[in-house]
C-alpha cells in the first residue's frame, strides 16, 4: 500500500534527502522546508521504498501539496 507524504506548511524545498527505489524508515527525515527564515524537517511517515518525488530543491510549495508517495514494507 502506498502512502503519501504531504507537507506541512506552506514554503520553499530547501533540501531533499530522499531519491526513487531507496529504503526508508518511519520518523527519518526526508526533506526540509524554509518558511519565514526558518527550516522545518518533513519525516517519512511509515516504512518502506520510496515511490516517486514530487519536487526538487527551489520548489515553492502549499500545506497539503502531497511532495512524496512511499510504498509501505
Amino acid at each position: 500500500m502506498a502512502q503519501e507524504m504531504v507537507a506541512t506548511l506552506p514554503g520553499k524545498v530547501s533540501q531533499v534527502k530522499i531519491k526513487v527505489g531507496a529504503k526508508v524508515e518511519e520518523d527519518e527525515e526526508a526533506l526540509t522546508i524554509e518558511a519565514m527564515k526558518m527550516e522545518t524537517p518533513i519525516f517519512i511517515p511509515c516504512n518502506g521504498t520510496v515511490k516517486k518525488v514530487f519536487v526538487k530543491e527551489g520548489d515553492e510549495v502549499d500545506e497539503g501539496d502531497v511532495l512524496a508517495m512511499i510504498v509501505e514494507t
